[in-house]
């Protein structure tokens, strides 16, 4: 107490009153017995309130990946228990303090603050989506019995008017919260524009498909898929789901659905929509998003849905061929795959965006919030407006003596009393508390202004309702604001069985190249399931036939395991690469950054990403071991690890070319490495032909087969392994290939052979 006798410039003069605030702040520990339990706990409480303001700071979306979301909910699960006990602890620490009529110690009040504090950003670690896969919090009971429990401790254990009235305003916006988000979850998940759309959809989509053909021209503006307010249409619940009659709504209202062809077709005249054409894309890959749902809910698409799908897209959408038009349908599905992945994994009701519900949430809920913490403090003041007005700047130091008097007054002090540096500490945490929260309620509505969501359902109202001037400024504000923020292009993580010792702690990204996105729309909608069912290269190496070694490139191609197939052509690209890199052919450079680019990527899925191919986990692993193992082998640990790249190089090539004549060498040729060291080896041999050009076409077209191939989901396990990949963030290219392929019907044959 010494340090704070007398008067001080940081102080204020009133250097005796936060002497008393110190002493009753650390009062707790003079107690040796609980000093570290104390301590530790205060300092775990730092970390925990940085983490959080540093998750708010640098995640910036809705979503919260896995990890963070198991580190936040195991950290918040171990909160409530560890803070009751240091908070009895604290309760009972000063003689007199367990009298029923006696006031909390001022540590015991720090305490509760950081509870109901931490109540209110339970919701960080709690997906919306009711019954969502690794949302935390226990559920809604869960949340009620916390909320309770914190009530008691406030309204039966805090005495003082104004210190009452604090605490209680802090408990009315935490029960608030818990109402609005029990409230929001259990309207998700009853409603049929949300929860039940899925079953909904499939009655609406069996009796909106087209029967008459169609021009591609008009495959679009006719197209009935629903945007929004199929849940208004009347509906009747049937042995196979709803029965849905298109011609009456519940209110009576017949422009009560939004189409695509309806955007469409007012995106054909209507100023507004011509300038922008994002937004008329947003609303299919709106629509697309709900069917696609079906399939992670257990309703797949029909067979005469994918069909009329594929005809949508590949003939609509793209029907003006090329690059551009390949872009555009991958940013359609990227999009798609952003709605998927806030559906089902966001923290924030970001679904509900919408003018009204923001009204709502942002206008009505927090008047009605604030009239409730008004009725509180004047409930602690028994109705006396003056008193309890009064009370609170006596009972609070914060109030009366100031936040800022404060903290400049314990800095000054932080270096030489041990009591300042621990009131100090305590501060820090409830200062970062609180910016958390006021950070996020922020951010919160900033993501809700700049959805897509809200983007979507403004171009509905707009196609509905008369066109605006307020309309037509919300919309374009939105958009210009959207337009400006950086997007991120569809990335491919890069991998090398041949990198070894030089693989990086955080695998390299790389970009799409456009062309790659080409082939691929190119291949997808020549695709004829009868003529040609999926292969994994063996179409492209058909097609692709060189004067040499023909047999040699086809045979890699057959193995009844993709993994095999994979690795073995990766094996080979990664030694064209090194043996020809294109420098002059601009079409050879084009193919060469597609084949290396979905090389490096595939060899990422075979080595991480093992769930997500049509091989089964264990035999992708098996193959995956069996190729370290004979790298290893044949090139030494000490050449495997440490050699360079020439030196590699160098021995795979005498690998592919040794011994030929050799039985058992022979039989050795069927394994993995020596069968992509010869096929490495034969292209070469061909590219130095002259034939440059053609080879990496070849391995392009190769490529862009295997990826297509792997894209189909084979069972529900790995349905669920896409939607695991867009819940970790940043969704997958195979994911994008995977709605792709789910929309258009294409599928790999029965068997698992390639």
């Amino acid at each position: 107490m010494d340090y704070f006798n007398g008067t001080d410039a940081h102080c204020g003069g009133a250097v005796g009153a936060m002497g008393s605030y110190v002493y009753n702040l650390t009062s707790s520990y003079a107690d040796q017995k609980n000093e570290v339990n104390i301590v530790a706990t205060s300092l775990a409480m730092l970390l925990l309130a940085a983490l959080l303001l540093a998750f708010d700071l640098l995640a910036g979306a809705a979503t919260l990946r896995p990890a963070a979301r198991l580190v936040l909910s195991v950290s918040l699960a171990l909160f409530l228990p560890v803070t009751s006990y240091l908070f009895s602890e604290a309760k009972n620490d000063v003689p007199g303090a367990a009298a029923a009529d006696a006031e909390l110690p001022l540590r015991a009040r720090l305490i509760l603050a950081w509870m109901l504090l931490v109540e209110l950003l339970r919701k960080k670690v709690e997906a919306t989506v009711t019954g969502t896969k690794g949302a935390g919090g226990g559920g809604p009971a869960s949340r009620t019995g916390r909320v309770a429990f914190l009530g008691y401790l406030v309204f039966f254990n805090v005495h003082g008017a104004g210190r009452k009235a604090v605490f209680g305003v802090l408990w009315v916006f935490a029960a608030a919260k818990l109402v609005q988000r029990v409230a929001i979850g259990e309207f998700v998940k009853r409603s049929f524009a949300f929860g039940k759309n899925p079953q909904l959809l499939a009655g609406y989509m069996a009796q909106t498909l087209e029967r008459r053909p169609r021009r591609d021209d008009e495959l679009m503006t006719s197209c009935k898929y629903a945007v929004t307010g199929e849940e208004n249409l009347e509906r009747e619940a049937g042995p196979n789901g709803y029965l849905v009659d298109l011609h009456k709504t519940v209110a009576g209202d017949d422009d009560a659905v939004v189409t695509v062809g309806r955007v469409w077709s007012l995106a054909e005249s209507d100023q507004l929509l011509v300038s922008n054409p994002k937004l008329k894309r947003l609303c299919l890959s709106y629509a697309l998003f709900k069917l696609l749902r079906r399939e992670f809910e257990e309703t797949p698409l029909t067979a005469a849905e994918a069909a009329d799908c594929r005809e949508l897209i590949f003939r609509g959408l793209c029907n003006d061929g090329g690059a551009a038009a390949a872009a555009t349908l991958f940013e359609v599905f990227d999009d798609e795959l952003g709605f998927v992945t806030e559906y089902y994994h966001s923290v924030l009701p970001v679904m509900l965006a919408s003018p009204f519900f923001l009204l709502v949430n942002y206008i009505v809920f927090p008047v009605l919030v604030l009239g409730l913490c008004l009725m509180t403090i004047v409930l602690c003041g028994n109705g006396d407006i003056a008193f309890i007005a009064g009370s609170i700047k006596r009972d609070n130091y914060a109030v009366s003596f100031g936040l800022l008097r404060m903290t400049r007054c314990l800095l000054s002090r932080v270096l030489r009393s041990p009591s300042a540096l621990f009131s100090s500490i305590d501060l820090s945490i409830t200062f970062l508390l609180f910016l958390t929260i006021l950070y996020e309620e922020a951010w919160e509505l900033a993501v809700f202004l700049l959805s897509n969501w809200l983007t979507v359902s403004m171009v509905s109202d707009y196609a509905v309702k008369p066109p605006s001037r307020l309309r037509r400024a919300a919309i374009r504000g939105v958009q210009w604001v959207t337009n400006r923020m950086s997007r991120r292009n569809l990335r491919v993580k890069q991998y090398s069985v041949l990198w070894f010792c030089r693989l990086p702690m955080k695998l390299p990204a790389a970009a799409v190249p456009e062309e790659a996105k080409h082939y691929i729309v190119q291949y997808l909608a020549e695709y004829d399931g009868a003529v040609a069912p999926l292969s994994a290269g063996r179409s492209a190496v058909a097609r692709n036939a060189l004067r040499n070694a023909s047999r040699l490139i086809s045979s890699a191609c057959e193995s009844d395991s993709v993994a095999e197939v994979i690795l073995t052509w990766h094996i080979a690209t990664s030694l064209l690469e090194v043996r020809c890199p294109p420098q002059k052919e601009a079409a050879a450079a084009r193919s060469s950054t597609v084949a290396t680019r979905l090389s490096r990527y595939c060899a990422y899925l075979v080595a991480f990403r093992r769930e997500m191919l049509p091989d089964d986990v264990d035999c992708t692993a098996r193959v995956y071991g069996a190729m370290t193992t004979e790298l290893k082998r044949e090139l030494g640990l000490k050449g495997y690890y440490f050699s360079t790249d020439a030196t590699r190089y160098g021995k795979m090539m005498a690998i592919a070319g040794g011994q030929e004549d050799d039985d058992e060498s022979a039989a050795e040729e069927t394994t993995v490495v020596r069968k992509g060291a010869r096929l490495g080896k034969a292209l070469m041999d061909e590219a130095a032909g002259g034939d440059e050009a053609a080879v990496w076409k070849l391995v392009a077209d190769v490529w862009t087969e295997i990826v297509v191939y792997v894209a189909p989901a084979r069972d529900a396990e790995q349905v669920r392994a896409h939607g695991e990949a867009l819940a970790r963030g940043g969704e997958e290219f195979v994911t994008v290939l995977w709605a792709l392929v789910t929309h258009t019907g294409i599928a790999r044959p029965a068997a698992l052979s390639v």
